[in-house]
């Protein structure tokens, strides 16, 4: 059975692109454009891995990894943050959220997003 991968991303280019990609290397994608869709369904549905953009409309990527990690039945699902802020603090707070990486999406493409997933799930 194929692995659940779940993206929270509002840019639907980058959306598409990743999504192409995954499905691609045969993963199980569902996506969210805004933090509070992306919350809910993150707290609904089972996922091997959630991919967590921090710049989101409605709820930012740091308040819904707080919720996930909050929580017995989202706590030890991996969220890779997938963001463009890139500043030592931010990748600090990410980790000390919970977050299992910290991938700054300006210096990563597909490919190395896919290599990063695979050593999550």
């Amino acid at each position: 059975m194929a692995q659940k991968i779940f993206l929270i991303e509002d840019d639907a280019m980058l959306r598409e692109m990743y999504e192409t990609k995954l499905k691609a290397e045969g993963y199980e994608l569902k996506t969210a454009e805004d933090g509070g869709e992306g919350l809910r369904i993150a707290q609904t549905e089972q996922f091997d891995l959630i991919l967590l953009d921090i710049m989101l409309p409605l709820l930012d990527g740091f308040s819904i990894l707080e919720e996930l990690k909050a929580k017995p039945e989202t706590a030890k699902t991996p969220v890779v943050m997938l963001t463009n802020l890139g500043t030592d603090e931010d990748r600090a707070k990410g980790e000390k959220l919970g977050a299992v990486d910290y991938l700054v999406k300006a210096n990563m493409t597909p490919e190395q997003l896919v290599t990063a997933i695979k050593k999550y799930l």
